[in-house]
């Protein structure tokens, strides 16, 4: 036989505290000791020893920050390329014609093996995963070259 509950909305009413104990209890977070992290402070020391017991010394101080400006790049390797080639793109002429960006990727890493013949265009690609994916015959075009870049920077301090 089904039995029907009532909610305990329902039975709450009437009642001051709807079951919460005194009336000041659940006033802001004063009855649980503040919010978050807050309330291990006016205790000096000796509270200190059960603090880092349950939550480790990372518990007090600062702990650094996010830079805003740096960019966060995307990478991964051939042998994920590889087996995301398989599943989504189909070949063009014995060809797979890959954009990166289109699968959510900014950066093609050189570990692992690959046995396709791939057009690639990428923002970055690591020098190992370009001559490797160049010697099955395929092309890698890298729209970001800032490894370039970086060898001319290089070669006028030699000059220099």
């Amino acid at each position: 036989m089904v039995v029907n509950k009532r909610k305990k909305l329902t039975r709450y009413r009437g009642s001051t505290t709807h079951g919460g104990g005194s009336m000041k209890k659940r006033r802001g977070a004063g009855h649980r000791g503040g919010r978050g992290m807050a309330g291990g402070g006016k205790r000096a020391d000796q509270k200190k020893p059960s603090i880092l017991k349950q939550y480790g010394s990372s518990y007090f101080g600062k702990h650094g920050f996010k830079n805003k400006t740096t960019k966060r790049i995307k990478a991964l390797s051939l042998s994920k390329l590889n087996s995301l080639v398989e599943k989504n793109i189909s070949p063009k002429n014995g060809v797979y014609v890959v954009n990166l960006k289109d699968l959510g990727y900014d950066k093609v890493l050189g570990s692992g093996t690959i046995n396709k013949k791939l057009k690639l265009t990428t923002d970055y690609a690591s020098s190992k995963a370009v001559s490797k994916i160049e010697s099955l015959g395929g092309t890698v075009e890298v729209l970001n070259s800032s490894e370039e870049e970086w060898e001319d920077v290089e070669e006028e301090k030699r000059e220099d």
